[in-house]
């Protein structure tokens, strides 16, 4: 199969799944830095309806039936969930998975990709940078709601789909063998986000340690909460549906909005190249500890309510460094648009974390009055 950007590709893509009607186009969509993903039309009955078809890439997430199988059980936990409570559109709250014309939650292709598709979901969004507190507090309160709903699942512990995923103490241990090796010849060029990195080793392994001890437990979390892997609704502005579910597997609460307030509470890219327009915007994050804590906090023990704002720079300086190592190493895992564009995407994240850990005081008083 040649690359999936050709209508006839496509086309063979969408044969292998069980969709009803006939396919009529595809192209590229999103913005994501790991699968590669297409929107495509069919027409049923005389109506046009659309699919998102993913690649999942194999370099990322190695065992790809496994990663199925646990979008396939909280998808079906989720809308299980949200009939019994009597939701009118729970269609558009969880992800519709179509299954494969073997009955499988994925197809393979001749060159042995894995693919999947969903429902296409209409007259939502997702925003890269999020700059109103109504969609902070709407998209927090979205994962809140995800984080909710599955907190019952059955059926035993879902598959670490990536083991280790938020283990920042290994991540800093990546990033020490990378500057060590320093294939690319690169570490000279980052020695003082190398040098603020390293030197905070005993505060990576913080929540680890609390979860050793049994005061945080291990939960259902999404592990990638960026405000873009919500859809809000076009006409009203809720968060209406979590997707980007790759990475749905066991996991500590607080890492999610963590990674929350990581990826919102700067109204600028990821990869911004100005670090002085990288500013706690303080409406923003008082919107996400409101949104959160008002879907989640009935089910989180204090000691996960507690470490809410730590987690906000702990997930910032785990994202700086992973962007840091990729950088190091030669560029072999986020997608990059231009030279150096990992670097950029560190030194915007340190940048943030430098100013998180300043304000942390600030941001536990602002998550103590957020509780419900």
């Amino acid at each position: 199969m040649a690359s999936a950007g050709t209508f006839m590709d496509l086309r063979d893509v969408a044969a292998g799944f069980d969709i009803p009607g006939d396919f009529a186009e595809g192209i590229p969509f999103g913005s994501g830095h790991i699968n590669d993903t297409f929107a495509a039309t069919f027409i049923q009955n005389g109506i046009q309806v659309r699919y998102i078809h993913q690649r999942i890439n194999h370099r990322v997430l190695k065992d790809p039936p496994r990663v199925m199988e646990n979008i396939a059980r909280v998808t079906r936990h989720q809308r299980q969930k949200l009939e019994a409570s009597g939701v009118p559109d729970a269609s558009r709250r969880a992800l519709t998975l179509v299954h494969s014309r073997d009955g499988l939650p994925y197809w393979r292709d001749s060159e042995g990709s894995t693919w999947r598709t969903y429902l296409f979901i209409e007259n939502a969004k997702t925003f890269d940078v999020i700059k109103k507190p109504e969609q902070a507090l709407a998209a927090a309160r979205a994962f809140g709601d995800f984080q909710r709903l599955l907190a019952d699942l059955p059926g035993g512990r879902l598959h670490e789909s990536i083991p280790d995923f938020h283990n920042s103490p290994l991540r800093l241990e990546a990033l020490a063998r990378a500057a060590g090796i320093d294939s690319q010849g690169r570490a000279a060029g980052c020695a003082a986000e190398l040098g603020y990195a390293l030197a905070r080793k005993a505060e990576a392994g913080h929540l680890l340690g609390l979860h050793r001890e049994g005061a945080i437990p291990e939960r259902v979390t999404h592990n990638d909460t960026k405000l873009n892997n919500v859809m809000l609704d076009d006409v009203t502005g809720e968060g209406i549906c979590v997707i980007d579910l790759d990475t749905v597997m066991p996991g500590l609460a607080p890492y999610d909005f963590g990674d929350m307030v990581r990826s919102s509470v700067m109204p600028v890219p990821e990869d911004e190249k100005d670090l002085e327009k990288v500013q706690i915007q303080w409406a923003l994050f008082e919107a996400l500890a409101r949104g959160y804590l008002g879907s989640a906090g009935a089910f989180l023990n204090k000691a996960e309510r507690d470490n809410l704002a730590f987690a906000g720079w702990l997930l910032t300086f785990e994202t700086g460094i992973r962007f840091l190592t990729d950088h190091l190493s030669g560029d072999t895992y986020y997608k990059i648009h231009r030279e150096g564009h990992n670097l950029d995407r560190a030194r915007t994240q340190l940048r943030l974390a430098q100013q998180i850990e300043q304000n942390l005081g600030r941001m536990n008083r602002i998550v103590a009055d957020s509780q419900p």
